[in-house]
């Protein structure tokens, strides 16, 4: 149950920095929301492949609630995943809006200060 607290917790958060700079879900829900629970559900798909070629396998764990979504898959993959996709497109589109930014302030596109010859 920790880690799937953990990872609620970590969806949280990623969501208050998606509201607080507006970068994927709350700057366009709709394809925002189509695009990340395809991401997961292509991740689900992969590791139900892994786990019927025996790649991946589910091991007992006192912070896992038990919850099964199928034979070696546990509820905390499909959150996992689903906070992956989420990170991986707050970080990549924050990091655009950062280099945008940055580009725009004063002083923020120098060009590299050259050394006087000795």
């Amino acid at each position: 149950m920790i880690y799937l607290s953990l990872l609620i917790v970590l969806i949280g958060a990623m969501a208050a920095i998606d509201a607080r700079h507006r970068l994927f879900v709350f700057s366009q829900p709709v394809p925002a929301l189509v695009t990340l629970f395809a991401a997961t559900a292509f991740f689900l798909l992969w590791d139900v492949i892994a786990i019927d070629q025996g790649i991946f396998l589910h091991r007992e764990s006192p912070l896992m609630t038990g919850i099964m979504l199928g034979e070696q898959l546990p509820l905390e993959e499909g959150f996992f995943l689903f906070f992956f996709c989420y990170q991986t497109m707050v970080l990549f589109l924050g990091y655009g809006k950062w280099r945008a930014h940055r580009a725009k302030s004063p002083g923020g596109n120098r060009p590299p200060v050259e050394k006087d010859a000795p």
